[in-house]
């Protein structure tokens, strides 16, 4: 790890430059041994011809013991190079030329999980963004791209299975130990290698692709695991199918494979036909995993399997590019679970994620650009805002060119880019150039940080209703300034039984209104009276403005088609209650009972789509009500949120009452409808428990005893414990002796508690940090309790004691791994949000944690306190 005073080379976008020699190709050989592995590297150079001249080439490499280093075959002296802070640099370099290099690394003390390193007795690596460098000399940046060949060495009977990249051309063995040379032939940028060596079980399978070619499918998992591979591999196979009937790519090696792995800073990593990733994101079983779980798995499966094409066949020029390979896939593993799911409540799910989760990202201090102009470690910009922002810009483009032109569009894109690192505007280019649209201004959502504001006022005239819209983007880091974007609005208007009104002389029921300008006025030969439904489908990432009355809130709720304009009328419902008991205009009985008709409705329609009900009927975090206030005081937020949802729970205790007992399933289903009946279901319980129902203890009791699946007992556990009920110790020990040995299960455990509401939480928390079966090594581990407790229990973390409890961790866990540590460290970004008295407890902890954080770290809580 990198100590606290270590030079930090700030990296900029306009300082790109191409390398001075590209690398065709690569040949390696991992010998691994314990304690030492020596990694062999020979690199095939050639003058890069879009760069200046040069003879001097440097290479990234660190955390390296150098054995050797040849040039075309003479051994180099230490006068022949610079090997220095992590940059080995050579001079004097020909047009062409042979580098091998020998060196020993150390896999099994790298807990900072880059490179290679050991897992559970398993040799595996991670090398985006920056991890080939620990394992061998190279250019580590995205757009040097090569072939690799792989020879992995071990012994046989510790690691059986020895993989790498590509297909596997030869094997062989040497005495106790043996060997795999595997051949990658399209060539990539180093970030993508990938290596695992151990002793795992395999789910094997096989796909035709649409070209007639079988493709050997593999999942790799521990022996104990191999149960819960199945959902992965049929997710899988609907991924690939969908991609070719989606965008035509067809995979194009003969293997495909996925090794789950329990140490992983990350969810999944889309290595070149050797897909490595955590263990959440791959196991999956009905008696281990809840429902959420499973639409995870399969939504992280897709997301890493169409990288192949939109990120490894097509990858990105440097690391300022990143959301062109991310936002266009999380786009695309959207659209796949929309397909695979119901549509309308994946759409939900997503903005909901968006706008309680990357919006405050947007309006904090941790702001920046879906295309940044500067970063210090790139690990820190692996954010919602390149994800899921660059998601909702790439959705704006689908919408804005129509399915048939987008796919034309996605078509040239991979044609003409195929084996290239290329930029966002690349992309962008193909958008115009299908469409014949000039998409000049709408680049600004790349290069512009921050959540627009539209703000709509309508007024009816005797000529008409018109609907003038007003856009702003509030200042943020670095940016204080800022021009109007594109921002596409999909819109209706609603008559009094919630029916859509004709807009226009043809008839039409639905526009898209495109705002390209400050302000801008829209008018509809509609003379009744009407409630705009508006932005629906979610048609841009911006913060809506209009002041709805409540009548129209409720009718939207209750009528609109539309599923995103339901759940904004309901969001909008109970963020305007619990205002007005954070600032003791009101009372929780008389906002319940407001709320009961309209919450009703939702209820007697729930047969519907219960997975829908259940997110009309969920309340807002304590988080997401937190960050429309500043100043910021966690304990009234707290006691608003619980006074309404106790109130509601009182006021529909009959229908909480008999969703719980009419919803429970005899028999197991795991299709979406049995999944919905089972999160309404939860919810109701929830609710009864809020309410102080006199049987919500037994009824949940009774399913954590008998649960038919993981959603149910977790469910139940959830509810005795974020409640207080009688049996919730005892629940608590019987699920740790239930699952002790299955991870990813008491990975849940230890959250359920971490996320209980209320100051003495912080007690809990302490105590489970010092569990026996707490690892600050295992990233999972780490973000199921102080994740959960910095990242959605204020009530918890919001005191002297969890601003304590946060700093003291977060240098554990910085000194083991930075790259975890800097995640976590953002929960605290809402400092600036806090009341002067939090504000000033924080501050202090989080200084104390800067004066020996790392790089990673650094950058992090260096943005939070200066507040840019």
């Amino acid at each position: 790890m990198e100590t606290a005073h270590a030079a930090v080379t700030t990296t900029r976008l306009k300082d790109y430059l191409p390398p001075a020699y590209l690398v065709d190709s690569v040949t390696l050989d991992v010998d691994i041994h314990d304690g030492v592995t020596t990694v062999t590297s020979e690199l095939a150079l050639r003058r890069n011809p879009a760069a200046a001249v040069s003879d001097a080439m440097m290479f990234n490499g660190e955390g390296l013991t150098l054995r050797s280093l040849a040039l075309d075959g003479k051994v180099l002296d230490e006068n022949s190079y610079r090997y220095e802070d992590g940059e080995l640099v050579l001079s004097g370099l020909p047009e062409k030329a042979t580098l091998v290099s020998v060196v020993d690394i150390d896999p099994e003390n790298n807990t900072a999980l880059e490179g290679l390193y050991v897992s559970n007795g398993m040799y595996c690596t991670q090398c985006e963004a920056q991890g080939f460098r620990h394992i061998t000399f190279f250019p580590d940046r995205p757009d040097v791209m090569s072939s690799f060949r792989t020879t992995v060495r071990a012994d046989k009977k510790r690691y059986p299975l020895l993989l790498s990249n590509g297909n596997p051309v030869a094997q062989g063995e040497e005495g106790e130990r043996h060997w795999v040379t595997w051949e990658d032939p399209f060539p990539k940028p180093c970030y993508l290698f990938a290596l695992v060596a151990g002793d795992l079980a395999c789910l094997e399978d096989v796909f035709v692709t649409c070209s007639g070619r079988e493709v050997a499918l593999r999942l790799y998992a521990e022996h104990r695991d191999l149960d819960k591979l199945d959902h992965a591999m049929a997710s899988l196979k609907n991924a690939m199918r969908w991609d070719e009937h989606t965008y035509g790519c067809e995979y194009d090696l003969d293997i495909y494979m996925i090794v789950a792995v329990s140490h992983f800073n990350m969810g999944a990593m889309e290595n070149k036909g050797l897909n490595i990733f955590n263990t959440a994101c791959v196991l999956a079983h009905p008696a281990t995993t809840t429902d959420a779980g499973f639409q995870r798995v399969e939504s992280v499966v897709a997301h890493e399997y169409f990288h192949n094409w939109s990120g490894n066949r097509v990858t990105c020029r440097d690391w300022f590019q990143l959301s062109l390979k991310e936002g266009f896939t999380v786009f695309r593993d959207q659209m796949f679970s929309a397909d695979m799911n119901s549509a309308a409540v994946k759409r939900v799910e997503d903005v909901d994620f968006l706008v309680n989760h990357q919006f405050p990202e947007d309006q904090g201090p941790m702001a920046h650009a879906v295309r940044p102009e500067e970063f210090e470690k790139i690990d820190n910009f692996y954010t919602l805002t390149i994800y899921e922002k660059g998601a909702e810009i790439v959705r704006m483009q689908y919408h804005l060119l129509g399915a048939e032109q987008f796919r034309k569009a996605t078509d040239l894109y991979f044609a003409r880019f195929d084996g290239q690192a290329v930029t966002c505007d690349d992309f962008v280019d193909c958008m115009q150039e299908v469409s014949g649209t000039d998409m000049g201004q709408f680049r600004r959502w790349y290069s512009q940080a921050g959540t627009p504001v539209l703000s709509v006022v309508d007024q009816v005239a005797p000529e008409g209703y018109r609907l003038t819209f007003r856009q702003h983007t509030p200042p943020t880091p670095g940016q204080a300034e800022k021009l109007p974007l594109v921002i596409p609005v999909r819109m209706a208007l609603l008559d009094a039984q919630g029916e859509p009104v004709p807009l226009d002389e043809e008839g039409r029921r639905e526009q898209v209104l495109i705002i390209d300008q400050q302000e801008q006025t829209f008018h509809f030969p509609v003379s009744e009276s009407v409630t705009p439904s508006l932005l629906r489908g979610f048609s841009a990432p911006v913060v809506l403005e209009f002041d709805y009355r409540k009548d129209q809130l409720a009718a939207l709720l209750s009528h609109d088609s539309d599923g995103y304009c339901r759940w904004s009328a309901a969001q909008r419902l109970y963020f305007a209650a619990m205002d007005r008991l954070v600032k003791g205009q009101s009372s929780p009985d008389l906002e319940a009972a407001a709320l009961q008709p309209a919450l009703e409705q939702v209820i007697d329609r729930a047969g519907e789509d219960f997975a829908q009900a259940a997110l009309l009927l969920m309340l807002p975090s304590e988080v997401a009500l937190g960050d429309r206030h500043s100043p910021l005081d966690p304990a009234a937020v707290h006691e608003a949120h619980q006074q309404l949802k106790q109130a509601i729970g009182r006021a529909l205790q009959a229908h909480w009452l008999s969703l719980s007992e009419n919803l429970l399933a005899t028999e197991l289903q795991m299709d979406g409808v049995a999944m919905g009946r089972r999160q309404l279901r939860n919810l109701a319980l929830d609710y009864l428990a809020a309410g102080g129902h006199p049987e919500a203890a037994r009824i949940a009791v009774e399913l954590f005893e008998l649960p038919l699946c993981m959603s149910e007992e977790l469910g139940a556990l959830r509810t005795l414990v974020h409640h207080g009920l009688s049996g919730a110790e005892q629940a608590l020990a019987q699920f740790a002796q239930r699952w002790k040995d299955e991870a990813l299960v008491m990975d849940q455990w230890f959250s359920v508690q971490a996320s209980a509401p209320g100051e003495s939480t912080i007690d809990v928390v302490a105590e489970l940090l010092e569990h026996p079966a707490f690892d600050w090594k295992v990233p999972n581990r780490v973000r199921s309790v102080l994740g959960a407790l910095a990242g959605s229990n204020p009530s918890a973390f919001n005191t002297p004691k969890g601003y304590q409890l946060f700093a003291q961790a977060l240098g554990r866990v910085d000194a083991l791994n930075p790259q975890i540590a800097a995640r976590i460290a953002n929960a605290a970004a809402r400092l600036h949000r806090l009341e002067p008295g939090r504000q000033q407890l924080l501050r202090q902890q989080l200084q104390a944690v800067l004066e020996t954080a790392s790089a990673n770290l650094r950058e992090v809580l260096t943005r939070i306190l200066s507040g840019d």
